[in-house]
């Protein structure tokens, strides 16, 4: 797959970000979080962390910000502007957001009535300040083809003191139309990093409204992070550490008491630092990201969440809550038909969104789907790891039958969480290799958060014949080209997680051809 590179007014958008206000040069060369948090405190660096665009349809979309200051009103007017051209000489609509302390002066702006299948410029005003500029798109109308492929990107798992984002500085300089981030923007965790490393959490473990917008805050000053975020609209779910390791449903890894406090101020740091629209503000602990999109008649997209409403994890490690690694024959409640990982409202919703009039159909979560066995047959019926999939094997069964029963062809399964790269066949028996494959699956690694040891991936490969690729010791993103006979996925990786100027490599490319479900090498 190549890829196209940005005419040289897309190219500026990049050195904006780098540039500007909205991530000050001094900022570069600070090597502590602390001292890029002061930084961004000053009065010049109202849009310090940037700008997004998320959540786009056919004739809306939504832009982000979120203003910094030490001594901003409590109700600040920000103006934004949205441009055909990036020199705002076409302005098509212009509004105006109150920026709430009580949101933490974040803007979730909704232009509608926009025209489909169309990029768009974006800025903001405030206090006599202008941000940024970004770059965004509509989706093309619902019965319409698009007018050329869909190229996206997924990604995860971005822990800010285990590496810089050399990643996030490639996707920035692509041409791509989506970017789907699949969970962990933050880790809520205490720095794991030595005194003297680069990068650091600051502060102790999130567990205040406070101390979740302040990780946010660390994370978004980072300006690949910004330049990535301002090049194309994001479509975001969550995973487990912007709430906590492990957590499940209203329970906490730790069992800690009136967890639901906790999860409402990290559900509240969530919206406020993504673009997100409106009415996915949260309810206490509650928030709706589950939904689908329509890529014209091209495609339909859903994103899961299998956290808020799953149930705890079985057999998990003496005192606490959270995930393990169990034999089969150790932990049958593995095999509970009624333990379900999306709950089941979510689940009679997915088996009502998939369209099998698309060409494609892509499911969007958080995790490795696939199973896979730590286990030799020889040992016993098989060993897993609680947290994901693996630990609710019948709610996968149901998805897949209920896939299979609709008859929906070329599913693509994306996903994160585990620090590896996985290309992958989903079965309904993995143990019969005649088995039908049902859907194909490109499961990411981190963009920066550490993974296993391969060794134990390697060793488990052959048992796992289901599993085209596992990779954990490599971080970076996956690439994607969509057309309607045929998707090529790209698996870029860092040489060198620590530096922000890293290059990059491809480690493997795969095709999926529509009609036959499985990837094959590129």
């Amino acid at each position: 797959m190549k890829t196209r590179p940005w005419l040289p007014t897309r190219r500026s958008l990049l050195q904006t970000v780098l540039a500007t206000g909205s991530a000050p040069a001094l900022l570069l060369h600070h090597h502590t979080a602390r001292a890029e948090v002061a930084a961004a405190t000053t009065a010049e660096t109202l849009f310090a962390l940037g700008v997004a665009s998320g959540s786009p349809r056919h004739d809306r979309l939504v832009l982000w910000t979120r203003l910094l200051g030490e001594a901003l009103p409590p109700t600040v007017p920000v103006q934004w502007e949205l441009a055909e051209d990036e020199g705002f000489t076409r302005v098509v609509m212009r509004g105006e957001e109150a920026a709430e302390a009580d949101w933490a002066h974040s803007v979730h702006a909704e232009p509608q009535g926009l025209k489909p299948d169309r990029w768009y410029w974006y800025r903001f005003t405030a206090i006599g300040q202008r941000s940024a500029v970004g770059r965004t798109r509509t989706a093309p109308a619902p019965d319409a083809a698009p007018g050329g492929p869909l190229r996206f990107v997924i990604a995860s798992c971005q822990r800010y003191d285990h590496g810089r984002y050399a990643a996030w500085r490639e996707v920035a300089s692509q041409d791509n139309d989506l970017v789907l981030f699949l969970g962990d923007y933050i880790y809520e965790s205490a720095t794991s990093a030595k005194s003297d490393a680069p990068r650091q959490h600051t502060g102790g473990v999130c567990r205040t409204l406070a101390d979740y917008r302040q990780r946010y805050t660390l994370y978004k000053l980072d300006p690949q992070l910004q330049a990535a975020h301002a090049a194309a609209p994001w479509i975001c779910t969550w995973d487990d550490h912007e709430v906590e390791n492990d957590y499940a449903g209203n329970q906490s890894e730790h069992l800690e008491p009136h967890f639901e406090r906790r999860r409402a101020a990290a559900a509240q740091a969530y919206w406020e630092n993504l673009p997100f629209p409106k009415a996915v503000r949260p309810r206490q602990a509650d928030i709706r990201i589950h939904t689908h999109y329509d890529w014209g008649t091209l495609a339909r997209l859903i994103t899961l969440d299998d956290r808020q409403w799953r149930d705890p994890q079985v057999c998990p490690k003496p005192g606490k809550g959270g995930s393990n690694t169990v034999k089969l024959k150790d932990c049958p409640s593995l095999l509970d038909p009624r333990r379900t990982l999306l709950g089941e409202a979510q689940e009679r919703w997915l088996a009502e969104s998939w369209d099998a009039s698309r060409p494609w159909n892509l499911l969007a979560q958080q995790t490795l789907m696939s199973r896979m066995n730590w286990q030799a047959p020889a040992d016993g019926p098989g060993q897993y790891w609680t947290d994901g999939w693996d630990g609710y094997p019948l709610a996968r069964q149901r998805l897949l039958r209920d896939l299979q029963a609709r008859r929906v062809a070329n599913t693509v399964v994306l996903g994160g969480d585990v620090h590896a790269n996985y290309v992958a066949d989903l079965k309904l028996d993995y143990d019969d290799a005649r088995a039908a494959v049902l859907a194909t699956e490109f499961c990411g690694t981190s963009i920066s958060s550490h993974g296993m040891a391969q060794d134990r991936i390697t060793q488990a490969l052959p048992i796992n014949p289901h599993i085209h690729l596992g990779r954990a010791d490599q971080r970076g993103y996956m690439r994607f080209v969509l057309g309607a006979k045929q998707l090529q996925a790209e698996l870029r990786t860092v040489d060198d997680p620590w530096r922000a100027d890293s290059p990059l490599q491809t480690q493997a490319r795969f095709v999926v051809e529509a009609g036959r479900a499985g990837a094959q090498r590129g």
